[in-house]
This record gives C-alpha cells, sequence and structure tokens, in this order.
C-alpha cells in the first residue's frame, strides 16, 4: 500500500518531549503518509519546554480502525495520556489489529498501562524499567526494539534508528 493511503496517529498530551513528538512526524510527512496528531481534549498542548502543538482531533472522537499505525513521544506526556481511557483503550485496540505501535522514552507507561508488553522484548527510558518489567516486558537496553508490531526506543539520540523501524514496519 502507498505511503499516501496510510494514515498515521501521534499521541499528545502536555509536557510531550518535543524531539520525539515532532521528529518522527516530521519523518512520516516526508515518507508521504498522513499523519494526526490525537490529544484528549484540550485545543493545544505543550512540550516540556512550552512548545505548543495543535492536535488534528480528539482520541475519543476517531476510530483505531481508521489508522496504520501509532506513534507515542515520550516527556511527562505519558504519564498524563494514561489517566485518559480513550487514550489507553486506542493503543490496546491498534495492538489488538497487530498495527505498529511506537513508542519511545516515557512512552512505555501508555504500554504498560494498556497491557500490550506482556511477554515481548522492549525497551524505554531506563527509569521506568521496572515498570515495563513489571508488566511482563523483557526489557533491554537497545537504542530500538522491534518485536512484532511493537517498536520502541529509550531517549530521543535513538529517534533515527527509531524512525528507520518504524518507516520499515509501515513498508
Amino acid at each position: 500500500m502507498p505511503s499516501a493511503n496510510k494514515h498515521i496517529a501521534i499521541l499528545v498530551e502536555n509536557d510531550y518531549q518535543e524531539l520525539e513528538l515532532h521528529y518522527p512526524r516530521l519523518r512520516l510527512i516526508e515518507a508521504g503518509f498522513k499523519v494526526s496528531v490525537l490529544g484528549a481534549g484540550e485545543n493545544v498542548y505543550h512540550s516540556g519546554k512550552g512548545y505548543a502543538v495543535k492536535p488534528d482531533d480528539e482520541v475519543s472522537q476517531v476510530r483505531p480502525d481508521d489508522f496504520d499505525a501509532v506513534v507515542i513521544p515520550g516527556g511527562m506526556a505519558p504519564d498524563k495520556m494514561r489517566r485518559h481511557r480513550a487514550m489507553v483503550d486506542f493503543v490496546r485496540a491498534m495492538s489488538e489489529q497487530e498495527k505498529p505501535v511506537a513508542w519511545i522514552c516515557h512512552a512505555g507507561w501508555m504500554a504498560v498501562s494498556a497491557d500490550i508488553i506482556r511477554g515481548r522484548r522492549v525497551t524505554s527510558f531506563t527509569s521506568i524499567r521496572d515498570d515495563m518489567v513489571n508488566a511482563g516486558g523483557e526489557w533491554t537496553d537497545e537504542e530500538v526494539v522491534v518485536d512484532g508490531h511493537l517498536i520502541s526506543s529509550r531517549v530521543p539520540d535513538d529517534l533515527p534508528a527509531f524512525c528507520r523501524a518504524l518507516l520499515e514496519q509501515l513498508s
């Protein structure tokens, strides 16, 4: 399927990590994908450093069936995202459909809350390693880990490998 026909969701909440949202967003757009930033109901979200982004839609107003992958940026936003049942349900539904679910850094918290990592190889920022292991994940310290449709990375420096793995999954 040509990339122009694929629709990718990127989740957002306040305190998102700037590079972890915008770098994949721009790489996906550059590759010809339709990208929608999905929030939990606010008109604008701010990164940890104050950069604003306007969501294209509210996650509770869209259907996972209409998307081909979901990207979850880190920062402290995932701790807020997982408080929104619609966001957690969206991630779980995407995983159940075996569509790429890609997260980086603290976004592993969303994978934990969606209960999608049990028995799977994953990575994350080191401070949430215990959360990942306690949720049943096999945590490893690698720049990118691909286990089936799940793609995970640790930190912003891993973004080139993270985006390459995501683009491979989508091709």
